[in-house]
């Protein structure tokens, strides 16, 4: 289903590959099904109003007979709805937190019924396993792809979409909003938007706006998709895609999520093929620049540039509230457990204290724990198990 390297906002599938290495797979396998949820019609912050509005969502455990029990899992830049367990016994690996999230794990699902759901303009679109509406969409209205036409769209239409979902189950209020990275973006949202209906939050690597550096940082991993030519503005449905540029710009996101200390011990300056060396032709490679095209060139072939374009406007637009980072953490009323990485180069330790400063501010109950390793922003998905005690401890107080 996924490609073999990922970045927490990028490539799902070394996500996987890490928790099998990591032992976080465990005997008692969650068998799980994708399910579709359709709104017949959304209304998006820009107030554009579209049809036919189609995500995947699946579940795990069982709700209770008041409903008091559902957590909401959030993911991230480039991942969908499988936060745990297989499709089917035979798949060769589970969700991205599967280590937290199962019977008995600090997300006990013989407690909880959790809920994932994929978002709107979801990168995956080739995924069989994904379900969303976005600019690869056909517009009901002229039976074409929407292509640019599709409205931007926000974290808070992720989260909106979500809601109607929830509240389609019968649920009103979240024992657990939790998610890293954009998934953290659309925990902050939540707690921001709709505080009667979180008990409590969870944000993963991530911040409760986007700075400066990550406005900027977004926009480097869009540019390749841009100067591509068969990129043309939006529009190559039904023509060759932009693959290319889309493979690089899947590139730039893996290398950003992960760490310096990984790529060393990884790669070091090893040449990408034994016995040649990059010096000496200009297209010459290094055996991490070798590996990172060839899964960015994989992971494209299930993904979509449009798509990849309008989460990073999403990102970009991103300060939970909608309004400034003192006013949304104003605005929050639950307990708050945020788990972040030092060695993070995404949403660095300055954006972390900024959110954090702001929170203590307005008075906000925040705990915040750290967790560590050599990925740096993807350990807040593969290194998880870490913080399996604090969240069984936030969970039962």
């Amino acid at each position: 289903m996924r490609s073999w390297i990922t970045g927490t906002l990028a490539l799902a599938a070394t996500v996987m590959a890490a928790t099998m290495m990591t032992g976080m797979a465990t005997a008692q396998e969650l068998i799980v099904e994708k399910k579709v949820f359709e709104l017949p019609s959304f209304t998006t912050q820009s107030g554009r109003t579209l049809k036919q509005v189609r995500v995947g969502w699946e579940s795990y455990g069982t709700l209770n007979a008041d409903k008091s029990n559902a957590i909401l899992i959030c993911h991230f830049f480039s991942g969908n709805s499988h936060a745990a367990g297989k499709y089917a016994a035979a798949d060769a690996l589970p969700g991205y937190w599967d280590a937290i999230i199962g019977p008995g794990k600090a997300i006990d699902t013989t407690k909880y019924f959790v809920i994932a759901s994929d978002t709107l303009v979801n990168l995956s679109t080739g995924d069989p396993n994904t379900t969303t509406t976005g600019p690869a969409s056909t517009n009901p209205d002229t039976g074409k792809p929407y292509g640019l036409d599709f409205p931007v769209v926000t974290i808070r239409d992720f989260v909106e979409v979500q809601k109607a979902l929830v509240e389609s189950l019968g649920i009103r209020k979240l024992a657990l909003v939790a998610g890293p990275s954009m998934g953290s973006l659309q925990t902050f949202e939540w707690a921001a938007s709709h505080p009667d209906m979180v008990a409590k939050a969870m944000p993963v690597i991530g911040a409760a706006e986007a700075g400066a550096m990550l406005i900027g940082w977004l926009d480097v991993w869009a540019a390749p998709i841009l100067v591509d030519a068969n990129w043309n503005n939006g529009d190559y449905y039904g023509k060759t895609p932009p693959l290319a540029g889309l493979a690089k710009a899947l590139t730039a996101v893996t290398l950003h999520a992960n760490h310096q200390d990984w790529a060393e011990a990884t790669f070091g300056r090893r040449p990408a093929k034994e016995g040649e060396d990059p010096g000496k032709t200009l297209a010459g490679k290094f055996q991490v620049q070798g590996v990172l095209d060839t899964a960015g060139a994989a992971r494209a072939k299930t993904s979509d540039a449009n798509h990849f374009l309008y989460l990073v406007k999403a990102n970009q637009l991103f300060v939970a509230g909608g309004t400034s980072l003192a006013d949304g953490m104003k605005k929050i009323k639950a307990p708050m457990l945020y788990i972040t990485q030092p060695k993070d180069l995404v949403f660095t330790a300055d954006a972390v204290e900024r959110t954090l400063k702001a929170a203590k501010d307005a008075g906000r109950d925040i705990t915040h724990v750290t967790i560590s390793g050599t990925r740096g922003h993807l350990d807040g998905v593969v290194s998880m198990k870490q913080a399996e005690g604090a969240i069984r401890a936030f969970l039962e107080k």
